[in-house]
């Protein structure tokens, strides 16, 4: 038999306490914005529960700045990256008027991947026990994940009782042999050991790392769209993510090094202005679909350079449509593309959801409609009380997500004596991770 190869875990948390209240803080770390909230979560009453969902979130504090430090949704100045956390924790602490001490984490970077494993068990008696549901589960661990990955999900898709397959729950059901599939998450190992160093060193600890299209999912997706199949689009600023959510289950994630600020580079060129500069007109006046009237809509382009004899120039803003329009005509390309390759494209439907900062620029939805499919909307919070106006859209799908995953991390299964990502066994910050983790666990 071939030896097991041990791999890494992201920090996981345990089940959130269905009749208890708590308070959590999670952290949205993006390429370009840098989001916390801190939220307290109630019980719900068995009559007003949604799928899955059994707490109310209420939020407490928000705080949110501009991102630095971060290239792809990966740390590339730890410095920077860190002071940019305390940034936003520190206004959430001050808006809820409370301090904390551990986070639920997004990654968007490190190519996010999935892999699906499957395994069967013998059942020693007729109906399905506890005990067997854990002996397959523990059977379909035995994965083998590629050097350099960690695991950030491992998610049980469906159960399969000798010739049927497809059953949710089952426990008590009949037969003689139990299969499960499994639903494996990683991502490079390098990233997320990264991102627990920085959080660590705003000496916060790390109750859980989420991938962020999965967190987007989690808080924008209904409960008919994710039984029918539908695909959720995170169009960030460094990363363009993908997660295909079907009959109830997320079964596919993966994602691409493209997104909004490739755009904002491509204006800042296409201008000649700077970077700054062309952020504001690609938010301001940026589209993918030209109408007649922008032949005549001049818009000011400042110069480049900061001598006062450059003056400011006049364009159509049909220019600007013509230099967004092919990059974000290849970004969904790219994700038609890897979803037909990954073979998850049928799971899918017809149905696109879009989050993230770059999903609100003007005529996006008809562009994704034309590629992918006809019915796609804009994907906003779900179920979130008093969460500021600001904070409704697309861009803090993630971070909304990250409060309703303490109440479904339950539904994760990990093998217990795996080692956790961050703990090197060296002295220094990676060996202090992984003192509090074993502290956590």
């Amino acid at each position: 038999m071939r030896p097991r190869r041990a791999f890494e875990v992201a920090p996981k948390m345990r089940p959130l306490p269905a009749r208890r209240t708590s308070v959590v803080g999670v952290l949205d770390i993006g390429t370009s914005k840098i989001v916390c909230l801190i939220a307290r979560l109630k019980p719900r009453d068995a009559s007003d529960m949604l799928r899955r969902r059994t707490h109310t979130v209420e939020i407490l504090g928000i705080g949110h700045t501009r991102a630095h430090g971060m290239k792809g949704g990966a740390v590339v100045d730890m410095d920077r990256a860190e002071q940019a956390i305390r940034h936003a924790v520190d206004a959430a602490e001050r808006m809820a008027g409370m301090q904390i001490a551990s986070v639920v984490v997004s990654i968007a970077g490190g190519r996010l991947a999935s892999e699906h494993y499957v395994a069967e068990v013998d059942l020693p008696e007729p109906a399905v026990a506890e005990g067997d549901i854990r002996r397959v589960l523990d059977a379909a661990s035995t994965f083998a994940v590629g050097d350099g990955r960690a695991v950030m999900h491992a998610l049980p898709v469906g159960y399969k009782i000798d010739a049927v397959s497809g059953i949710s729950e089952p426990r008590g059901m009949l037969g003689r042999q139990l299969g499960v599939d499994l639903h494996v998450v990683t991502g490079d190992v390098s990233a997320v050991r990264n991102l627990l160093l920085c959080i660590e060193r705003c000496h916060l600890g790390v109750e859980a790392m989420v991938a962020a299209p999965y967190a987007a999912a989690l808080s924008t997706l209904t409960d008919d769209e994710a039984e029918l199949g539908v695909t959720l689009i995170d169009l960030g600023a460094g990363t363009t993510t993908v997660s295909v959510v079907a009959n109830g289950h997320f079964v596919h994630v993966d994602g691409i090094a493209v997104g909004g600020q490739h755009i904002t580079n491509d204006v800042a060129r296409g201008l000649s202005t700077r970077v700054a500069d062309a952020e504001r007109l690609k938010v301001l006046h940026g589209g993918v679909t030209a109408i007649g009237s922008d032949e005549r809509e001049m818009l000011t382009v400042p110069s480049i350079s900061d001598d006062e004899r450059d003056l400011p120039q006049a364009m159509p803003k049909s220019k600007l449509v013509r230099i967004i329009r092919p990059r974000v005509e290849e970004i969904v390309e790219l994700v038609r593309d890897r979803l037909v390759a990954s073979g998850h494209a049928a799971d899918a439907g017809r149905r696109i959801v879009l989050t993230g900062g770059a999903s609100q620029l003007t005529g996006l939805a008809e562009i994704v409609g034309q590629i992918l499919g006809p019915q796609v909307r804009i994907g906003r919070p779900l179920g979130i009380s008093r969460l500021p106006e600001a904070a409704r859209g697309a861009p803090f799908a993630v971070a909304a997500g990250l409060l309703v995953y303490p109440q479904v991390a339950g539904l994760e299964h990990f093998e217990a004596g795996r080692r956790r990502a961050g703990d090197a066994g060296a002295d220094g910050y990676f060996s202090r991770v992984g003192h509090w983790l074993r502290e956590a666990f």
